[in-house]
């Protein structure tokens, strides 16, 4: 049987300030969608995986953070599991196989495909995944990848040199390369190498002979137990890297990393997306505007201009990728998240004597709730400003509707219910020692 992991990692600091720690850019619906509106990169995969019949043995592997935004762009569709840490592709990978193998969803002798969540490839590319199986069988190899043609010299993709391609369409892996130089990609071009896809197969039995290899529990609840020692792994470095028994299928198709700025625009239906335009010689320019004030571009060719709650970019296209350094060096707080109930804003952060204050906006879903759970913070206000639902206060709920205001005292329990689309207020106040934690 095949089993496919989807791994939904990635922080996104590329395309900051649309991605970040609490929504990467997997989450940013902005793909032209077969409906002629917009869908997101999950939810493109996951239309595929389904056009593909590789549906129904999928499992999404995330941090704890984001398995309730995971649920909630896969529409609920697929199993999601949540790392305790952030650990690398190989953790992350080893635990899905685990849950997989501990709930008796799959057998040593299965093959398991782990692949990114945010791949951007053509239907053809998903349907090379049912020759994992056989590929490996044929040609007695402990792992199987999937490269594709380059079409440009890339200093931003892993290569693979592939050798001469046998009768079943693979072809043994002669080595690696990450991320070389553009003069050594242009070399590597001339000896057909391909790109890594980042998509791994192996028999679950492999990877449990890996964990042994590594000193590492096979057992999932070792495991999970044993995260907050574990270095980060990478799958490429601790495994195929190491392989002397590896091959690649070559896809001759579309597949692509949009993880910059240069390569997500080259895919948006329009140059200007939300609130604001493009004026006079700017060819090649794009503006997408999260918030509600007008962005304008007027007489400057190929930059990006990004707007989010969470900053504002403006940058060459072929230069944006330095922003992730930028971010790392200038961390703060996040400004904006998503849940699988909806969103929140932060307005404000202000310093009042000894208490802070934070305001924050949060827009929740119909028919979904903020579970109920005990206030943190010296007090909390609610100003309902759209919609109405249920406010639910020590165990018993009161109608809530646009213009009703509440006030939650510490430790109180509380949480709403919407019965159409809501959106509130709320002003915390927080003390010396009180926790910031937003809305997960």
């Amino acid at each position: 049987m095949h089993h496919t992991i989807l791994l939904c990692g990635g922080s996104g600091q590329r395309l900051w300030p649309l991605s970040g720690v609490i929504r990467s850019k997997m989450f940013l619906s902005l793909l032209p969608a077969p409906d002629g509106g917009t869908e997101s990169m999950i939810g493109r995969v996951c239309r595929q995986l389904g056009r593909a019949g590789l549906g129904e043995a999928a499992l999404f592997v995330t941090h704890k953070d984001q398995t309730a935004l995971v649920r909630r762009y896969t529409g609920n569709r697929y199993p999601v599991i949540g790392e305790p840490h952030k650990r690398g592709t190989f953790t992350a990978a080893a635990l899905g196989v685990l849950h997989l193998y501990t709930a008796g969803t799959a057998k040593p002798e299965d093959t398991i495909c782990v692949a990114p969540a945010d791949m951007f490839a053509d239907d053809a590319f998903f349907q090379l995944f049912h020759r994992f199986t056989e590929v490996l069988a044929a040609s007695g190899a402990e792992l199987a990848l999937l490269g594709t043609r380059p079409d440009h010299p890339s200093d931003q993709y892993g290569y693979i040199v592939p050798g001469e391609q046998v009768s079943g369409g693979f072809a043994p892996v002669i080595s690696f390369e990450e991320k070389p130089g553009r003069g050594r990609a242009e070399e590597l071009l001339q000896a057909s190498a391909l790109w890594n896809c980042g998509v791994f197969a192996f028999r679950l039995s492999f990877m449990l002979s890996q964990l042994e290899r590594m000193g590492l529990p096979a057992d999932l609840a070792a495991f999970t137990d044993s995260y907050p020692g574990l270095p980060v792994l990478s799958f490429d470095k601790e495994i195929a890297e190491r392989s002397s028994k590896a091959v690649v299928l070559r896809h001759e198709g579309e597949w692509r990393d949009l993880g910059s700025w240069a390569a997500l625009s080259a895919e948006l239906q329009q140059p200007v997306t939300g609130a604001g335009g493009i004026w006079g010689a700017s060819p090649d320019s794009v503006i997408i505007n999260e918030l509600n004030i007008p962005l304008h571009v007027i007489g400057v060719p190929g930059i990006v201009a990004a707007a989010s709650p969470e900053g504002i970019l403006v940058a060459s296209k072929h230069e944006a990728n330095a922003v992730k350094e930028i971010v790392q060096q200038n961390a703060a707080g996040p400004g904006y998240g998503e849940s699988s109930w909806g969103s929140y804003t932060i307005l404000d952060r202000t310093a009042s004597g000894p208490e802070r204050i934070l305001t924050i906006k949060l827009s929740i879903l119909p028919d979904h709730e903020l579970s109920e759970t005990a206030s943190l913070h010296t007090r909390k206000h609610w100003l309902v400003i759209s919609g109405h639902g249920e406010i639910l206060r020590n165990g018993l709920y009161t109608a809530a509707r646009t213009g009703d205001s509440f006030t939650i005292s510490r430790e109180e329990q509380h949480g709403i219910r919407a019965h159409t689309a809501m959106e509130l207020i709320e002003i915390r106040m927080l003390c010396e020692g009180d926790a910031e934690s937003i809305y997960t």
